[in-house]
């Protein structure tokens, strides 16, 4: 799933940290599990190096309450 225009970095992670099961980033070159502290802080480095906002990003749950709260946040954003 993508998430859009994401404004608050910690908010994102709050809801991630709620996940019981993995929740991994994507992208052409990369996947990382954002489960993970250290892939948190090396995986959106260079991402958050252009700006305080996160234009889109790519993310896949494994489990569906973990969906279903990744939907419900970016309903909110």
């Amino acid at each position: 799933m993508k998430l859009k225009h994401i404004k608050d970095i910690r908010e994102f992670f709050e809801v991630i940290d709620q996940c019981k099961d993995k929740v991994e980033l994507v992208g052409p070159d990369i996947r990382l599990n954002l489960k993970s502290k250290i892939a948190q802080l090396v995986g959106l480095a260079d991402i958050l190096a252009g700006g305080n906002e996160i234009e889109e990003l790519e993310v896949i749950a494994y489990n569906q309450e973990d969906v279903l709260r990744l939907i419900n946040y970016a309903a909110g954003m």
